[in-house]
């Protein structure tokens, strides 16, 4: 029921037809299943260091053979951020200027098998990626566990001994060549998120997302771990790009 909800915008009373259960039975099933998938499985989200298996030294060397500049990379670091419907209260709050939306912003670890190690949030839209890079700490969680190795980001994020991003300004062909190189790889942050999204087209409808009414970040949350599941059973554009599988379901499960 809860599937079917998040993997495309119906109405509640739509999935009545489907399920035969009154909209108060459907509401309460919904949200109690959500919120015990949260609460049981939410870590594996919270610290990188903690995914046993995750390799750093196949990482790097998986990011490295598809010409990338960094030899010691282990994954991709950006922001997204989720659209919401304008709320009665605190507007400010969530207005995102970039974007020119209402919005909720989450950080997120892609790594090269696809799946999302680290994700961060929710923080209200006004927030700058230096903000949620400070506040998920996971730049100390990369010096606890994998401090010979790096993330990579955009230009938004400062630079690092865990964390590396673009060279600005005047660069040299050196620098240019670089950016370019880092660039091809970076991108497969962006076929994580939208994975996300594909997968459960509910959490890309701005005009149900109503973060007052029912919990937003934790369909998000959710929507995110399952979408790791699915890439545990059945791989992912960026597993197989880089040429590396994703743990079992067993594996990232435990």
């Amino acid at each position: 029921m809860l599937l079917r909800r998040m993997v495309y915008p119906n109405r509640q009373c739509d999935l009545n037809k489907v399920f035969g259960r009154s909209l108060p039975e459907m509401s309460i099933i919904i949200n109690c299943v959500l919120e015990d998938i949260y609460e049981r499985f939410h870590h594996l989200l919270d610290d990188i260091g903690r995914l046993g298996w995750l390799n750093p030294a196949q990482f790097s060397t998986a990011i490295h053979t598809k010409q990338a500049a960094l030899p010691n990379c282990i994954g991709f670091i950006d922001d997204t951020i989720r659209p919401v419907c304008r709320p009665i209260r605190e507007q400010r709050e969530f207005y995102n200027g970039h974007k020119r939306t209402h919005s909720l912003k989450f950080q997120s670890i892609m790594l090269p098998n696809g799946i999302i190690g680290h994700l961060y949030g929710p923080v209200e839209g006004r927030h700058h990626d230096s903000f949620m890079l400070r506040e998920s700490g996971v730049l100390q969680q990369m010096q606890n566990h994998f401090h010979e190795y790096c993330l990579y980001g955009d230009p938004a994020y400062p630079l690092r001994p865990q964390l590396l991003a673009p060279y600005r300004g005047n660069l040299t062909a050196e620098q240019e060549m670089f950016n370019r190189s880092m660039s091809t790889v970076r991108q497969s942050v962006e076929w994580g998120f939208g994975k996300i999204i594909g997968n459960f087209a509910f959490l890309d409808f701005k005009k149900n997302q109503k973060i007052l009414l029912q919990p937003v970040a934790k369909y998000y949350i959710v929507g995110t771990l399952l979408t790791n599941c699915h890439t545990c059973i059945y791989n992912s554009v960026t597993g197989a790009f880089f040429e590396l599988n994703p743990p079992s379901i067993e594996e990232y499960l435990q």
